[in-house]
This record gives structure tokens, sequence and C-alpha cells, in this order.
């Protein structure tokens, strides 16, 4: 009991929470504005990963520097995905559910594409990023410097978010999109642009939660699709749509991951994720956040 009232659990729980909020919010992005179910979401996250890595392992740069390279590197494959794949199935795909699926189908492709290239290119081998690994302690906390940075970054990149959201004319495109597509449109919202630019940035996104995620576990070609199935989860417990509320739900998943680790093993760790994921589909579809589809 001792131990599952630790601020060590705490501290824990709140850096992977952050992270699960930062994929969330990228993919609810992507699927609030043009309903496109992304499963390759943590491959892009990979891609990241490995970005963070190569630019330290061959020229030093540092993954607070390549954060910036891995955002624009995930929002141009994100421009090129939209405009090579989605664009057309949007316009031609008719009623939403036809589309959903399509786009469940061609996400998949994608991301089979892009672990294969990326095990081809990198090999399949497990990697680490030595970043700020030093250990501080504050009480019978430890904290590590690189947990600490993705801790404020992640919290700082979701801030970010909200605000340009709710400040930024863009932002207040998105939000009407996501509410109602057909009076955006009436209101002389530009539509296409819109949904490059949901794509570019729910895309970055995932490039930034990537670099962060590399300084904190072994990245492979083949790490994205748990972090597929937390998005997922968040987007789902927080009401597809409505983003403060995926926010919360990425908090909430990783509370729920850490101390549920704590009272089973670490091998439940997958067990629970997916748990949670039947179990909020079963008893509350429309999430436990959610009602009907909103932004706040």
């Amino acid at each position: 009991m001792d131990a599952f009232l630790s601020g060590q659990l705490l501290f824990s729980a709140l850096v992977i929470g952050s992270v699960y909020a930062l994929i969330g919010l990228g993919l609810n992005l992507v699927y609030g504005t043009m309903r496109l179910l992304n499963i390759a979401h943590g491959d892009l996250m990979m891609l990241g990963a490995y970005t963070s890595f190569w630019l330290l392992s061959l020229v030093g740069l540092s993954p607070i520097l390549s954060l910036l390279i891995a955002a624009l590197g995930a929002s141009a494959i994100g421009a090129a995905a939209y405009f090579g794949l989605f664009r057309r199935q949007i316009e031609i795909s008719g009623p939403v559910e036809k589309l959903e699926a399509n786009s469940l189908l061609l996400f998949f492709g994608l991301s089979v594409v892009v672990q294969n290239l990326a095990a081809l290119a990198f090999t399949a081998s497990p990697r680490a990023v030595p970043y700020l690994d030093q250990v501080f302690r504050v009480g019978e906390i430890s904290m590590t410097a690189n947990r600490l940075l993705t801790l404020g970054v992640a919290l700082a990149l979701c801030a970010a978010t909200v605000i340009f959201l709710r400040a930024n004319i863009y932002g207040l495109a998105i939000k009407a999109l996501i509410q109602n597509r057909d009076a955006a449109k009436i209101v002389g919202v530009k539509v296409e642009r819109v949904q490059l630019l949901s794509f570019m940035l729910g895309f970055g996104l995932a490039g930034l939660a990537g670099v962060l995620l590399s300084m904190t576990e072994q990245i492979s070609p083949f790490m994205g699709f748990p972090f597929t199935i937390a998005a997922f989860v968040v987007i789902i417990t927080g009401g597809l749509g409505n983003l403060t509320g995926g926010i919360i739900a990425g908090f909430l998943l990783g509370f729920i991951e850490i101390y549920g680790v704590v009272l089973t093993s670490q091998n439940a760790r997958s067990i629970i994720l997916y748990g949670v994921f039947v179990a909020i589909l079963l008893l509350r579809p429309q999430g436990l956040l959610g009602g009907r589809r909103v932004v706040r």
C-alpha cells in the first residue's frame, strides 16, 4: 500500500499520461475533422523517435533541437499522404461509415509499408537515445532529467494546441469543422485548407511525441502499434472529437496503466490497455467524458 501511495508512482503516471494526451490529441485532430481512422499514428511516432536517434548519433544534435525537425518531417509526410491518398477518398467516399472503412484500410497499408521500410533501413534491433539520464531526487522521488523534460514539453505542447484552437482563426476553423462540417462550409470555412492543416498538425504532434519517447523508451521499427492502441483508448475515453476530453483521458489512462501494473505485473501492461479499450467500447462507446461530439 505504501508503494501504491508513493510520489514516485504519481510522477511516472504524469509522465506517461502527458505523452498519451499528446498522442491522442494528434489522432483526434485527424479523426475529428475528416473521420479518418489513422492506425498508422504510432508509426509516425516511431519515425520521430528514429529522427531523434540518428540526429544525435550522426551529428550530435540534441533531442530538444530534433523536436522541430521531427515535427516538420512528420508534417511533410502528412501533407504527402493527404494529397496522395486521402483527399480524393474524402471527396468520393459518400457516407461517413464508408470513409472510415476506406481510411482504415489505407492507413493499415501505410503502417505496414512504413514499419517494413524502417526495419529494412534501421534493422529490427532495439535502440536507445542516451540523453539527460542524470537522476534528481526530491524527497523520496527519483526523477531523471529526460522524464522531467518529457513531462514539461508534452504539457506545453498540449496547452499550446488548445490555445491555438481557441485563439487562432485557423484553430477556430478546425473546431468548426469538427463540430459541424456542413455548417462550417456555409459560413465560409475553407474546408480543404483546414483539412490539410489538421492532417499536418496531427502528424506533427505524433512526430513530436516520438522524439519525447525516444529519451525514455527503447525504440524499434515495430514500437508504434501499442501507442496507436493507447491513442485510440484516449480518444474513445475522452469522446471522439472532444479534444479537451482527450487530454484529460490521456492522463487518466496513464494513471490506470501505472497503478494497474503495480497491482498486477509489468507483463499485464498490454492487457490493461486492451482491457480498458474493450470495456469502454462495450459499456460506454460515446466515451467516459463524451456525449455528443463537441469541442471545448
